[in-house]
């Protein structure tokens, strides 16, 4: 499965309606951190359909990212059964991100 592009129209059904674990990286194409993560998001979401990854870009989402009190980028989120379980600002090393979505 690839990153899904998360926007205010489809975050309900496929963030808070999804039958898997969702991981959202909120974002912003000009944030190095951000960019330096964009690799292990992509990874993840190529080689496991056990769960989404979801990514915000807070510049043109400004509503959602202060919807989920966003203040610092990037963001990681992590949403089981439509409900927000973790939450992690900062670059993350992909074993963090697995665990955020019990997946390892």
């Amino acid at each position: 499965m690839s990153i899904i592009e998360g926007t205010s129209e489809n975050f309900k059904t496929e963030v808070l309606e999804a039958d898997k674990p969702v991981l959202v990286d909120f974002n912003a194409t000009w944030c190095p951190p951000c960019q330096a993560l964009h690799p292990t998001l992509e990874a993840m979401a190529d080689e496991s359909d056990d769960y989404k990854i979801v990514t915000v870009d807070v510049d043109d989402e400004g509503a959602l990212a202060e919807e989920y009190g966003v203040s610092g980028i990037p963001c990681l989120v992590a949403f089981k059964d439509g409900k927000e379980v973790d939450r992690r600002v900062g670059l993350q090393p992909r074993k963090r991100l697995e665990k955020m979505l019990g997946v390892k």
